[in-house]
Protein backbone atom coordinates (compact mmCIF):
# COMPACT_ATOMS: atom_id res chain seq x y z
CA UNK A 1 0.00 0.00 0.00
CA UNK A 2 1.33 3.40 -0.85
CA UNK A 3 2.33 5.46 2.16
CA UNK A 4 -0.12 8.21 1.30
CA UNK A 5 -3.04 5.75 1.29
CA UNK A 6 -1.91 4.42 4.65
CA UNK A 7 -1.83 7.95 6.06
CA UNK A 8 -5.26 8.76 4.63
CA UNK A 9 -6.71 5.55 6.10
CA UNK A 10 -5.07 6.38 9.45
CA UNK A 11 -6.49 9.91 9.40
CA UNK A 12 -9.98 8.64 8.61
CA UNK A 13 -9.71 6.00 11.35
CA UNK A 14 -8.50 8.61 13.84
CA UNK A 15 -11.34 10.96 12.84
CA UNK A 16 -13.86 8.14 13.21
CA UNK A 17 -12.33 7.32 16.60
CA UNK A 18 -12.48 10.93 17.79
CA UNK A 19 -16.08 11.33 16.65
CA UNK A 20 -17.04 8.06 18.36
CA UNK A 21 -15.18 9.08 21.52
CA UNK A 22 -16.95 12.45 21.60
CA UNK A 23 -20.41 11.00 21.03
CA UNK A 24 -20.06 8.08 23.44
CA UNK A 25 -18.59 10.16 26.27
CA UNK A 26 -21.27 12.80 25.68
CA UNK A 27 -23.97 10.18 26.25
CA UNK A 28 -22.21 8.45 29.15
CA UNK A 29 -21.47 11.69 31.02
CA UNK A 30 -24.52 13.63 29.74
CA UNK A 31 -22.49 16.38 28.06
CA UNK A 32 -23.93 19.03 25.74
CA UNK A 33 -27.48 17.65 26.02
CA UNK A 34 -26.64 14.78 23.68
CA UNK A 35 -28.12 12.17 26.03
CA UNK A 36 -31.58 13.69 25.65
CA UNK A 37 -31.20 13.82 21.86
CA UNK A 38 -30.28 10.13 21.73
CA UNK A 39 -33.64 9.03 23.15
CA UNK A 40 -33.78 5.40 24.27
CA UNK A 41 -30.08 4.62 24.11
CA UNK A 42 -28.77 1.26 25.31
CA UNK A 43 -25.94 1.87 27.76
CA UNK A 44 -23.89 -1.27 27.01
CA UNK A 45 -23.92 -0.33 23.30
CA UNK A 46 -22.65 3.15 24.18
CA UNK A 47 -19.90 1.61 26.33
CA UNK A 48 -18.89 -0.77 23.53
CA UNK A 49 -18.63 2.24 21.21
CA UNK A 50 -16.53 4.07 23.82
CA UNK A 51 -14.12 1.13 24.13
CA UNK A 52 -13.96 0.84 20.35
CA UNK A 53 -13.16 4.55 20.03
CA UNK A 54 -10.07 4.12 22.20
CA UNK A 55 -9.05 1.09 20.14
CA UNK A 56 -9.56 3.08 16.91
CA UNK A 57 -7.24 5.83 18.08
CA UNK A 58 -4.53 3.39 19.11
CA UNK A 59 -5.01 1.46 15.85
CA UNK A 60 -4.66 4.67 13.81
CA UNK A 61 -1.23 5.16 15.38
CA UNK A 62 -0.37 1.50 14.79
CA UNK A 63 -1.38 1.76 11.15
CA UNK A 64 0.92 4.74 10.61
CA UNK A 65 3.77 2.85 12.29
CA UNK A 66 2.91 -0.46 10.51
CA UNK A 67 2.53 -2.37 13.77
CA UNK A 68 1.08 -5.89 13.45
CA UNK A 69 -0.95 -5.47 16.64
CA UNK A 70 -3.11 -2.95 14.79
CA UNK A 71 -4.93 -5.81 13.06
CA UNK A 72 -5.59 -7.48 16.42
CA UNK A 73 -6.93 -4.26 17.94
CA UNK A 74 -9.36 -3.76 15.09
CA UNK A 75 -10.33 -7.44 15.27
CA UNK A 76 -11.00 -7.10 19.01
CA UNK A 77 -13.05 -3.97 18.36
CA UNK A 78 -15.08 -5.85 15.74
CA UNK A 79 -15.73 -8.68 18.20
CA UNK A 80 -16.76 -6.24 20.94
CA UNK A 81 -19.19 -4.56 18.56
CA UNK A 82 -20.64 -7.88 17.37
CA UNK A 83 -21.18 -8.99 20.98
CA UNK A 84 -22.87 -5.64 21.72
CA UNK A 85 -25.04 -6.08 18.62
CA UNK A 86 -26.12 -9.55 19.74
CA UNK A 87 -26.82 -8.08 23.18
CA UNK A 88 -28.87 -5.32 21.53
CA UNK A 89 -30.93 -7.90 19.65
CA UNK A 90 -31.54 -9.85 22.88
CA UNK A 91 -32.43 -6.60 24.65
CA UNK A 92 -34.88 -5.64 21.87
CA UNK A 93 -36.45 -9.11 21.67
CA UNK A 94 -37.05 -9.12 25.42
CA UNK A 95 -39.00 -5.87 25.19
CA UNK A 96 -36.23 -3.44 26.12
CA UNK A 97 -36.42 0.13 24.87
CA UNK A 98 -34.06 1.14 22.08
CA UNK A 99 -33.93 3.39 19.04
CA UNK A 100 -34.33 1.65 15.68
CA UNK A 101 -31.51 3.81 14.29
CA UNK A 102 -29.17 2.01 16.72
CA UNK A 103 -29.48 -1.23 14.75
CA UNK A 104 -28.39 0.47 11.53
CA UNK A 105 -25.65 2.37 13.32
CA UNK A 106 -24.28 -0.84 14.81
CA UNK A 107 -24.27 -2.60 11.43
CA UNK A 108 -22.48 0.42 9.93
CA UNK A 109 -19.92 0.57 12.76
CA UNK A 110 -19.19 -3.17 12.57
CA UNK A 111 -18.76 -2.93 8.79
CA UNK A 112 -16.46 0.10 8.99
CA UNK A 113 -14.34 -1.54 11.69
CA UNK A 114 -14.06 -4.74 9.65
CA UNK A 115 -13.04 -2.73 6.55
CA UNK A 116 -10.32 -0.96 8.54
CA UNK A 117 -9.10 -4.32 9.88
CA UNK A 118 -8.82 -5.59 6.29
CA UNK A 119 -7.05 -2.40 5.20
CA UNK A 120 -4.61 -2.79 8.10
CA UNK A 121 -4.00 -6.43 7.18
CA UNK A 122 -3.09 -5.58 3.60
CA UNK A 123 -1.14 -2.46 4.58
CA UNK A 124 0.94 -4.17 7.27
CA UNK A 125 1.19 -7.87 6.40
CA UNK A 126 1.05 -7.79 2.61
CA UNK A 127 2.25 -4.20 2.16
CA UNK A 128 -0.13 -3.79 -0.77
CA UNK A 129 -3.77 -3.34 -1.70
CA UNK A 130 -5.39 -6.46 -3.19
CA UNK A 131 -5.73 -6.19 -6.96
CA UNK A 132 -9.06 -6.64 -8.71
CA UNK A 133 -7.67 -9.05 -11.32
Amino acid sequence: MKKSLKYVASAILAGFGLLTLFLSTSVIFDLFGIRAKEGNYVLFVVWSNFISSILYLIAAYGLVKSKKWTISLLGISTIILIIAFVGLKIHANSGGLYETKTVGAMIFRISVTLVFAIIAYFAIIHKRIPSST
